[in-house]
């Protein structure tokens, strides 16, 4: 599995870019000079027509150093919801403002810790005379951004779990921000109490749509983990280089190549595990949720071990806060549980093959 050279291109540009702008300053050039937030959206909608290996690759650099931009909850599950909702009119209205950057919008999905549809509990009822509706219930690890302009809410009908367009200052609706142990990836709690949303797409079809949205989710997040696991062992093989003990650089003892060797390879296994769910997605969709819960089961666990091997060969400054070995050691730990721990991946995999899980 090979990217274009256009992607390589894309990639170079996304990296250049964010070398010279940190953090939330990166957005508005990423959005107007590369186009980041259109890279899947069609371009009947204002996009660039492109797929999950654009996304791929534009998300592997923002995971290498470890931006807060609002691409995985805006551009992949907000636009990625509306797209596969079928819904033209609301495609129509929301995704060219998303694709050029102008407006973020934000998945209210998760309750009680789950991303399962089971789990929702948010009400929608229509209001008199059949026009508006208005939804009542809590969103939780929504991806947040501080001007989020629209919701695209979750919640539960007499047709099924349906989707609704919801105003972020909307009366009724209110945005909590949540303390997290990832300082470096924003999340909110929606409280939702009687606010107005407008339907998105066919009533009951919400299961479908967000399994949909869940594993392209997924496979984004894989490639965000590569890029931060590859960039924690980069900042490894580099400090064991410079590092000297007994006259020697501890890269040079055995024990520590194999370490780092183990952790090399665990990165590229992550890399072919996430890349096969955006080839998946672009080619075989039918193959996607099986590969998107191998690429979030194994990616998740490899980002784990190489953030915390990378603060065991940093030694006392691995903890400390001046060096960035936390930061990517707290992303591995918020990564693994969104969208649900390894675990959950592995047994819904094993559903899908007929396995039986103990």
């Amino acid at each position: 599995m090979r990217l274009t050279e256009e992607q390589e291109e894309l990639r170079s540009a996304v990296r250049s870019l964010l070398t010279r702008h940190e953090g939330a300053a990166a957005w508005r050039p990423l959005a107007e000079q590369v186009g980041v937030a259109a890279l899947a959206v069609p371009e009947e909608y204002g996009g660039a027509g492109g797929g999950a290996r654009d996304v791929h690759v534009l998300m592997e650099e923002l995971g290498r150093c470890l931006s807060p931009l609002p691409v995985l909850g805006s551009t992949v599950l907000t636009a990625g919801a509306l797209l596969a909702s079928g819904d033209k009119d609301a495609c129509g209205r929301l995704l060219p403002a998303l694709a050029e950057g102008r407006a973020v919008g934000a998945l209210a999905w998760a309750e009680q810790g789950s991303w399962d549809a089971a789990a929702l509990r948010t009400r929608a009822v229509p209001g008199p005379g059949g026009g508006a509706w208005f939804l009542s219930g809590v969103k939780e690890h929504v991806l947040d951004w501080p001007d989020v302009d629209v919701l695209v809410v979750a919640a539960r009908t007499a047709a099924g779990v349906s989707l609704f367009e919801v105003a972020a200052d909307a009366p009724g609706a209110r945005r909590e921000p949540v303390v997290t142990m990832d300082g470096t990836r924003s999340q909110a709690r929606w409280v939702l109490d009687g606010a107005e949303g407008r339907p998105v797409g066919i009533a009951g079809d919400g299961e479908r749509i967000l399994a949909h949205v869940r594993d392209l989710a997924c496979a984004a997040l894989a490639a965000e983990q590569v890029g931060a696991a590859e960039r924690c062992l980069e900042l490894s093989v580099a400090y064991a280089r410079d590092r000297v003990q007994f006259g020697r650089a501890i890269g040079s003892f055995q024990a520590v190549k194999h370490r780092l060797a183990d952790a090399y390879v665990l990165v590229e296994s992550a890399r072919s595990a996430a890349l096969g769910a955006a080839f998946a997605a672009d080619e075989d969709p039918g193959a996607l949720p099986r590969a998107a819960a191998v690429a979030k089961s194994v990616c998740s666990e490899a980002f784990s071990a190489v953030a915390g091997e990378t603060i065991q060969l940093h030694g006392g400054i691995g903890i400390t806060w001046e060096h960035d070995a936390h930061r990517y050691f707290k992303r591995a730990h918020g990564a693994g549980e969104l969208f649900g721990p390894p675990a959950s991946h592995r047994a819904r995999l094993a559903a899908g093959l007929g396995l039986t899980s103990y």
